[in-house]
């Protein structure tokens, strides 16, 4: 995260606490031209409308207050969602034995993406297990990691 995202995820953490949530991400981030504020939020029992309502009308005014933005901006607040992508080691520890999406940055044996079980994580090399064979990935290879979502 940047120091802005940090210092709005400092912010916005007792907000989402109270309402019974955990922090999952933030990002500010320009599309189309227009610049938005997301807060990712998750919940055991999943997330719903409610949550992120809630949330969002408590934390716009004091966001508002707090002015680190000097421009416009749209705010809102979701889910994580069930494919969320893994940022933080805590993450990859947390869903240590799901199912996982790595995309690389360069093809490997003539794919850049891969689907199985992560089986270990450290310092951001990854191993996943491909119906039962391991497949190591370094840090530099990996260019993003996410929950696999299957449709079975």
């Amino acid at each position: 995260m940047s120091r802005l995202t940090d210092k709005i995820a400092e912010i916005a953490e007792p907000v989402v606490r109270e309402a019974g949530c955990s922090l999952w991400d933030v990002e500010f981030v320009k599309e189309a031209g227009t610049r938005y504020l997301r807060v990712f939020i998750d919940k055991d029992e999943g997330v719903s409308i409610d949550d992120c309502e809630r949330i969002s009308r408590q934390l716009d005014p004091i966001l508002d207050e707090a002015d680190l933005i000097a421009d416009s901006y749209v705010f809102e607040v979701g889910s994580a969602g069930a494919d969320r992508e893994l940022r933080r080691p805590s993450d990859f520890l947390r869903f240590m034995g799901s199912e996982v999406e790595v995309h690389l940055y360069r093809p490997l044996n003539g794919s850049k993406r891969f689907v199985g079980v992560l089986e270990a994580y450290d310092d951001g090399a990854l191993t996943i297990s491909q119906t039962g064979k391991p497949l190591h990935l370094e840090k530099d290879q990996i260019a993003q990691v996410r929950l696999y979502v299957s449709f079975d």
